[in-house]
């Protein structure tokens, strides 16, 4: 069994074979999916995703790259979306200082507000962070989050370590796929095998095998296997140990997601 921590299933890139693309997953061995919302216009399809499909959990947020369709009101209807259903993290939430024109005061705006939620609900968050992983981490510690996944980790050895000493997991992907990604990979190799998380950010971001090609869960467990060569350790290790990882990062019930479809 692998966990895909980050996979946006709901995405229109899926509207024409999402079926066959959660039956391939669950044919591969990847046995829980966490679908993470971007806005409040994708809270419902997040939602129906994640009951449609067996091993569908879902997580709710505002995603940083989608400041211009925020609202301040979608705190609050992020807040009674999660007394309605409780999802398994904040997510996708965070910082993007690489994409140009989002303004940073509204960023961090959203992200403040949806660290009070994470921890006035006691959960985890899913964090998006481009070149903003010092702020990202400041801001952590000011809301005293201790648990979550910082997905698609792409920082510096120090940053990794600070995420981790917090208590929060390393999401890798496609990208350690890529030999030119020899920081990452090194990164992947090094750390500690109990902080990392495996997932795909399927439609996007490929591994290497399927590049510029649509990126789909069922491709995890070949993922899996590039980080057990980088580590030089079995793949069924990998894929327990990070499994686990996933489960404690967000208090994942794994018989009763792989049973019926919820967490």
């Amino acid at each position: 069994m692998v966990i895909d921590t980050h996979c946006h299933l709901d995405a229109a890139e899926f509207d024409a074979d999402r079926d066959t693309v959660a039956t391939l997953a669950h044919a591969a061995g990847v046995q829980i999916i966490v679908v993470p919302a971007v806005q409040y216009a994708n809270f419902n399809a997040v939602l129906a995703v994640s009951q449609r499909y067996p091993g569908c959990v879902p997580a709710l947020g505002l995603h940083p790259m989608y400041i211009h369709a925020h609202l301040p009101e979608h705190l609050a209807l992020l807040r009674a979306a999660i007394e309605r259903q409780r999802p398994v993290a904040i997510g996708e939430i965070g910082l993007d200082f690489f994409v140009p024109n989002l303004d940073v005061a509204t960023q961090e705006y959203y992200f403040t507000e949806q660290l009070k939620i994470a921890r006035d609900f006691d959960l985890p968050v899913l964090l998006h962070s481009r070149r903003a992983n010092d702020q990202v981490l400041k801001q952590l510690r000011r809301f005293g989050i201790r648990r979550g996944i910082a997905h698609a980790f792409s920082g510096s050895r120090q940053q990794a370590e600070a995420f981790i000493r917090i208590g929060l997991k390393l999401g890798f992907g496609g990208a350690m796929t890529y030999t030119r990604a020899s920081n990452l990979r090194r990164l992947a190799a090094e750390l500690p095998l109990e902080a990392i998380v495996l997932e795909t950010d399927a439609p996007d971001m490929s591994p290497a095998w399927l590049h510029p090609q649509r990126n789909s869960p069922e491709q995890l467990p070949r993922m899996a296997a590039v980080l057990a060569d980088l580590r030089g350790i079995t793949l069924d290790v990998v894929m327990r140990i990070t499994s686990n990882n996933a489960s404690t990062a967000l208090s994942l019930r794994l018989e009763t997601i792989s049973q019926h479809g919820s967490a």
